[in-house]
C-alpha cells in the first residue's frame, strides 16, 4: 500500500512540475501567434486581390464608357474626352492612361507613346509598363475599322492600407497573445493547485482526503483520475492490511508452539536430575528457540516497514535529541562492563516527523552492531547533528568496501562475525527498511578503520 501511494504521489508530483505548465503557457502563446500570423496573411492577400480586381473593373468600365462616347459623338469627341480625363488627377492614386491609335498603332491621342503587345481584335488585357518604374493594368479593343483604343490604370496605392492593417494586427495580436498567455497561466495555475492538492492527499494518505477525492462535487478529468487512484490506494491498503493480519496470524501460530516448547524445556531443565550435558543441550535448545522467535519478529518488522513506505499515517514529531540521548544512557552501563570507551555528542532540538518506536530501533540496532563487532577496549561514538544526521562508529575490524551494501541484506553476516556471536543478520536490514519508510538513507561511510554508519535524509539518487 505504501509503495502504491509513493508511486501515485510521485507521478502527480511529476505532472505538477512548473516546467510542464510553463511549456503549456508557452505553446498556447506560440499557437496564438501562429494563428494570428495566418489570419494576417489571409487578410493581406485578400486586400491585394480585392484592389487588383477593383483596378481591372475600373479599366473595363472606363473602356466601355469611351467606346460609347465614340459611338455617340465620333472620333473628335473621343479625343476631347480622353484629354479631359488625362487632365484630372484621381484622389485614390489610380492614375489612368490612354492611347488612341490607327491601324498600325500610330498614336492619335493619349499619353502612351507606343502600342503595347496586346491584341485589340480580341480585347486582350495584361500588365504594361508606364515609364521606367510603373506597371499598369491595361485592356485594348477595336472601336472602328482602322481605329484602336487602349485604356490602362495604375494599381491603387495599397502600401498605406496594408501597413495600417499590419499595424493593427501587430498591436491587436500582441494584446491577444498576452491575454491568451495570461489565461493559460491562470488555467494552468488552477490545474497545478488542484494537482498539488491531490498529490498532498496521496502523500498524507488521509482517509478523509482520499474520500473527498472519490466523491468530488463537480467531477472532471482530473477528479476522475484522482478518484480512480484513490480507489486503487484503498484497495492496496485493504490488501496490505489483510496481508499484515495474515502474517501476524501465521507468526502467532508459529510463536505459540515455540513458547510452549520453551516452557517444557524449562520444566525439563528442572527435572533433568543435575546432568550437566543434558542441561547444556536443553539450554542450547532454548537459545535456538529464542533466536528463531527473534528472527520471525524481525522479518515481520521488516515486511511491515517496507509495506508502509511512503505512508505517513500515525507519524508524529519526534524529539531525536532526547530519544538518542536516552538510548545512549541505557547503553552506557553495558559499555562500561564490556570495557568500551562509549561517548556520544547530541545536538539539541533535532526533530523530525516519524514513528518514535521505529526510529529508536534504528539507533539500538546500530549500537548492537557496534557492541557486537567492536574490538576489546575499543571506542564507540554516537553523533547526532541537525538534518537529521546520525552517525554510529566503532573501532572493530571494519567492513570491506565490496560488502558495504551487502551488510544491509537480510541474513547477511560479514566475515568479522565469529561463530560464537549470536544474531540472525537482520538488524541492519530492519534499520534500512525503517529508514526508507521515514525518507532516510543509511549507509556505511568510508574510513580508515572500524565501521561508521551514517543515517541522513535520502537524496533523489538514493530514493
Amino acid at each position: 500500500m505504501g509503495r502504491g501511494i509513493s508511486v501515485v504521489a510521485g507521478a502527480h508530483i511529476i505532472i505538477a512540475r512548473r516546467s510542464i505548465f510553463t511549456h503549456i503557457v508557452f505553446l498556447s502563446a506560440i499557437l496564438s501567434a501562429v494563428l494570428l500570423l495566418g489570419l494576417w496573411w489571409v487578410t493581406d492577400q485578400t486586400i491585394r486581390e480585392t484592389l487588383a480586381t477593383s483596378t481591372r473593373n475600373n479599366v473595363d468600365v472606363d473602356l466601355a464608357g469611351l467606346v460609347d462616347i465614340h459611338a455617340s459623338g465620333g472620333r473628335a469627341e473621343l479625343e476631347r474626352r480622353i484629354a479631359d480625363r488625362l487632365a484630372v488627377v484621381p484622389v485614390d492614386g489610380s492614375r489612368p492612361h490612354y492611347l488612341l491609335a490607327d491601324a498600325k498603332g500610330g498614336a492619335i491621342a493619349g499619353d502612351i507613346q507606343s502600342w503595347p503587345a496586346l491584341d485589340p481584335a480580341i480585347s486582350e488585357s495584361g500588365t504594361i509598363p508606364i515609364g521606367d518604374r510603373t506597371q499598369a493594368y491595361a485592356r485594348a479593343t477595336l472601336i472602328a475599322p482602322g481605329l484602336r483604343l487602349l485604356v490602362a490604370h495604375e494599381p491603387l496605392d495599397e502600401g498605406p492600407l496594408l501597413a495600417r492593417v499590419a499595424t493593427v494586427f501587430l498591436l491587436g495580436g500582441a494584446i491577444f497573445v498576452a491575454c491568451i498567455a495570461l489565461f493559460a497561466q491562470a488555467a494552468s495555475g488552477r490545474v497545478r493547485q488542484r494537482v498539488s492538492q491531490v498529490s498532498s492527499a496521496f502523500r498524507a494518505s488521509d482517509d478523509d482526503a482520499l474520500k473527498r477525492l472519490t466523491m468530488p462535487d463537480r467531477p472532471d478529468e482530473i477528479d476522475r483520475i484522482a478518484s480512480q487512484a484513490a480507489d486503487a490506494i484503498k484497495r492496496a491498503r485493504q490488501l496490505s492490511e489483510a496481508n499484515r493480519e495474515t502474517s501476524e496470524q501465521i507468526a502467532h501460530e508459529i510463536r505459540t508452539p515455540l513458547m510452549h516448547l520453551d516452557t517444557r524445556l524449562v520444566k525439563a531443565l528442572k527435572q533433568q536430575g543435575g546432568d550437566p550435558a543434558t542441561a547444556a543441550h536443553l539450554a542450547e535448545a532454548r537459545g535456538e528457540i529464542r533466536r528463531l522467535v527473534g528472527t520471525l519478529e524481525a522479518l515481520l518488522d521488516i515486511a511491515s516497514s517496507k509495506a508502509r513506505t511512503g505512508d505517513s499515517q500515525g507519524m508524529k514529531p519526534v524529539d531525536l535529541s532526547t530519544m538518542v540521548s536516552g538510548i545512549c544512557e541505557l547503553y552506557a552501563d553495558s559499555a562500561e562492563e564490556a570495557g568500551y570507551d562509549f561517548q556520544w555528542q547530541i545536538a539539541p532540538d533535532v526533530t523530525m516527523i516519524g514513528d518514535a518506536a521505529q526510529l529508536g530501533r534504528i539507533v539500538t540496532n546500530l549500537l548492537d552492531n557496534a557492541f557486537k563487532y567492536n574490538r576489546d577496549n575499543g571506542a564507540i561514538r554516537v553523533e547526532l547533528a541537525p538534518g537529521p544526521v546520525l552517525t554510529v562508529s566503532d573501532d572493530g575490524p571494519g567492513i570491506p568496501d565490496a560488502d558495504h551494501e551487502r551488510v544491509f541484506d537480510r541474513f547477511y553476516r560479514g566475515k568479522a562475525a565469529s561463530g560464537d556471536q549470536s544474531g540472525s543478520g537482520l538488524g541492519l536490514a530492519l534499520a534500512r527498511a525503517i529508514a526508507v519508510r521515514h525518507g532516510l538513507h543509511i549507509h556505511l561511510a568510508a574510513g580508515d578503520g572500524g565501521a561508521r554508519f551514517v543515517v541522513e535524509p535520502a537524496s533523489e539518487d538514493a530514493i
